[in-house]
């Protein structure tokens, strides 16, 4: 704030005459130093372990020096073996409760025939990123837009997983089931007889395809009817490479976060051995994703809150287990304070 009748420059000759503020500067000075190594060696960091950057030392080197929130602004998202520059956009859903049309947010102005994000996605795939589309969300879920619960039709529902995959050109499709579509049989049927035919068109078209699956967990893993999900996968033979579990919003209890998530994690791992018991830990582990909530969670009571120090134990129990996924929901809560500190702690993680 300037003093009344003292430019900027003056300001700024007044504080320095001060010895705290010469001390403070100092500090700052040193600070600033520091961060530009960090800076450095994080850019360094994300070119040596991202497969489409290490081809391109340039990119990197000319977007770090031309743009320096480039450090930043590529750490959100689903850090996961699929890129460093990975970010899930959220969500794809119906019109209606009886539509088989997909659109961004249900909108009727964002159907997923106009392209909507494609300038966007191609800017991000420039610097060496990509996208996961995820369909579903607690909105639509709760609303009965969710693609499996107002379309009828599986070849429909299969027909517009195609669309998006062809559109966007990606390789993973996210189904976020949440509240009641949890509830509904048909629905989970039908998505996973849907996945099962686009997993064969796929092949058919020699099309790079993952499937994951986002869902809410307790400290104690999943419940049963998130179980339900997954059995019902296996039975119609539906391959699910990534269950992702919420590590967050549990009851509203003040506990532990990253010692829950830890739990929730480890129950979950014996849940898929029930599920798949023919598979190791070491290919289980690497069917395993874990996105965490910055902060005070969105639970009412906003009693549960992520630290650095959980998302520090996550990072290092995640890489240490070779798992596929590790991530924020979401990059607005990381970017609220402008200080991007959580994808840092997360960054480096490099998947299976």
């Amino acid at each position: 704030m300037l003093i009344p009748g003292l430019t900027a420059d003056q300001v700024t000759a007044v504080n320095m005459t001060d010895p705290l503020t010469k001390a403070n500067q100092a500090v700052t000075d040193a600070r600033s130093a520091l961060n530009a190594v960090i800076y450095g060696t994080c850019c360094y960091l994300v070119w040596k372990h991202c497969a489409n950057l290490r081809a391109r030392p340039w990119t990197v080197l000319i977007a770090a020096l031309a743009f320096p929130g480039f450090f930043h602004l590529i750490l959100w998202g689903q850090t996961s073996g699929l890129a460093l520059l990975c970010f899930t956009l959220a969500f794809l859903a119906t019109l209606s409760k009886t539509s088989c049309k997909l659109a961004w947010n249900g909108r009727k102005s964002d159907l997923v025939a106009n392209g909507r994000y494609l300038p966007d996605i191609a800017s991000l795939r420039g610097i060496g990123g990509d996208v996961i589309p995820s369909f579903g969300g607690w909105s639509a879920d709760q609303r009965g837009t969710e693609l499996a619960d107002s379309c009828k039709s599986v070849k429909k529902i299969a027909a517009a997983y195609e669309a998006v995959l062809t559109q966007y050109d990606v390789t993973r499709l996210d189904m976020d089931i949440e509240g009641r579509s949890l509830r509904r049989p048909g629905g989970i049927d039908r998505r996973n007889k849907a996945l099962r035919l686009v997993e064969r068109w796929a092949a058919a078209h020699a099309r790079p395809l993952q499937v994951s699956y986002t869902l809410s967990a307790s400290p104690s893993g999943l419940n049963a009817s998130r179980i339900a999900v997954l059995r019902n996968a296996r039975a119609n033979g539906t391959r699910v490479d990534v269950v992702n579990i919420m590590a967050f919003d549990y009851d509203g209890a003040a506990i532990d976060m990253g010692g829950a998530a830890i739990g929730a994690t480890e129950a979950l791992l014996a849940q898929l051995h029930a599920l798949w018991p023919a598979k190791t830990r070491t290919q289980l582990a690497a069917k395993v994703g874990i996105t965490l909530m910055p902060g005070v969670d969105d639970y009412p009571r906003g009693t549960e809150e992520t630290s650095l120090v959980d998302a520090m134990r996550v990072y290092d129990y995640a890489q240490a287990n070779g798992f596929d996924t590790l991530s924020i929901w979401s990059i607005q809560r990381d970017q609220s304070g402008g200080t991007w500190d959580f994808s840092s702690v997360l960054s480096p993680f490099t998947g299976p």
